[in-house]
Parts: structure tokens; sequence; C-alpha cells
């Protein structure tokens, strides 16, 4: 398991959950979530009530209008990617694609296998989540415009993402966007442990700070080109160690600070 986050450098873990029909945000404290009137970087307060961890059903733990994803951001993953060109490394410039909200998957979760998939591939990412408007942010501003950070899953289907050349359908399927199980609130995602495994078995393991596009660069350069609105995630890239998935497999994507994003992997649909 990934060492504790520094603790000079407090933070709270934001949940979105269903209880009784209800939907609601919350701050875990203990095994209880404190109840919001919002998320918190929507303005939310407590309400002052509590609800058990154990009782309630965890969501996605903030509602995306878009996924910008980043593709090669690691360099030993450019060198290793089936889609880049022998020998490239890293783009000249971000390399952006976007997820539809329909490909979020809540924590434990069953990510479909489709019909036609020949191989179908986890991607452990560290996750920014915005928690303001942002267009044409300046780099030296732009992390104030991030509410937090989460873990998140870049499901891949390779034979699509290789058939296709864009990546809309490899990348955007149904439960293709895992994330959670928390928003770490205020969390610096300048240096953060990232380890994904399959089966309990190590696959992709490594620190944010490896980035070649760092957050803050990041958030500038997608805010030029697009709106981001409070709650959109910037999945930041995953390193090397990609493999196939079976069905049947349990994925765990962890990120210091934040917990362990778990899923599993759906049988096989004709």
């Amino acid at each position: 398991m990934l060492p504790p986050v520094n603790p000079t450098h407090p933070h709270a873990l934001i949940a979105r959950y269903r209880l009784d029909g209800a939907i609601s945000y919350g701050e875990v404290s203990g095994r209880d979530l404190l109840r919001l009137t919002a998320a918190p970087w929507l303005g939310g307060v407590p309400t002052g009530e509590r609800d058990a961890l154990e009782r309630v059903e965890l969501l996605a733990p903030s509602e995306p209008t878009k996924i910008v994803c980043i593709g090669l951001n690691y360099v030993e993953h450019a060198r290793e990617s089936l889609t880049n060109a022998p020998g490239a490394g890293v783009p000249a410039e971000p390399l952006m694609f976007l997820k539809p909200p329909s490909s979020v998957l809540a924590p434990e979760g069953v990510v479909r296998y489709p019909a036609g998939v020949e191989r179908l591939d986890p991607e452990g990412e560290v996750a920014l989540v915005i928690g303001r408007r942002a267009t044409a942010v300046r780099p030296e501003e732009a992390l104030s415009y991030v509410a937090g950070v989460t873990a998140f899953d870049d499901v891949s289907a390779r034979n699509w993402q290789k058939s296709d050349g864009q990546w809309a359908r490899a990348k955007g399927h149904d439960t293709f966007a895992p994330f959670g199980p928390y928003v770490a609130w205020g969390l610096s995602p300048l240096d953060l442990a990232l380890e994904l495994r399959v089966n309990g078995e190590v696959r992709q393991r490594a620190r944010s700070s490896q980035m070649h596009f760092g957050p803050a660069f990041l958030v500038s350069h997608v805010s030029r080109h697009m709106t981001l609105e409070p709650g959109d995630l910037i999945a930041t890239g995953t390193p090397a160690g990609i493999a196939p998935l079976e069905p049947g497999d349990v994925v765990e994507v962890e990120v210091e600070g934040v917990g362990v994003l778990r899923h599993s992997i759906g049988t096989r649909e004709s």
C-alpha cells in the first residue's frame, strides 16, 4: 500500500453518495460522512447531519460536464504506447481527448467488456477536479482553480484505438471512466504517489512529479481551448506498465492522500 500523505498538507476527503434514494455530498469523518448542502467547491456547508459510511452507496465524487484526458504524459509510457510512432517521445504539446459524462463509473462498479473488443487495458491516473469556472487562466494561477485530486482509470479498448484513429469509441464507451472513491479537497497534485494493481499485482507505479506536463500547465493549456466547469476532470496521463485485462479481474488505482479506487471487469459481451 502507498504511504500516507504528508500531514503538513491537510485536506478533506469528499464523497458523493446515495442513501435512501437521496444523493448528497459529505466529508469523511471516521466511519461517518458529515452531510453537506452541496459540493464544497460549490459553496456547500455542513447540514449538521451524519451518515454512516457502511450504509451509503458511493457514487463518482463529482459530476463532470466533460472529462479531459491527457495522453502520453509520462516518458516511459510514450515509449511503450501501441498508438505512438516507433521511437517517438512525448508530444510537443499536451495530447488531449475527451470522455463523455456517460462513461463515468462509480467506485466498486463493473467495467463492461464490449463485443468486438480484443484487448481491454487499464490506465491508472491522477485526476484534477476543477473547483471553479476556468477560461484561459495563466499557469501561475491555474492551481487555484483546482478543487482537489481523485483517482482515475482511463479504460481503453486498444484494437478500437488503433483501428479508428480517433479515440472516442475506444476511450468513451459506457463505464470506461471509473473515478473516486473521494475527492481529496485541497490536496496539492504536484508530487503524489500513484499505483495501479490488478488482482493485487502492481502494474504501474509513479509520482505525479514525473509527468512531462505538470498540473498547472495542463489546467492553463486546457482552459485556453475549452472552458472548464466545476466538477470537470483533467486526467493527467498514465505511467508505463500497460497490460491487458481479463473478465473477472479486479483493478485498484491508489493515489496518495485520496484512497483506493476499485472496480472489476465484466464478462465479454456478444
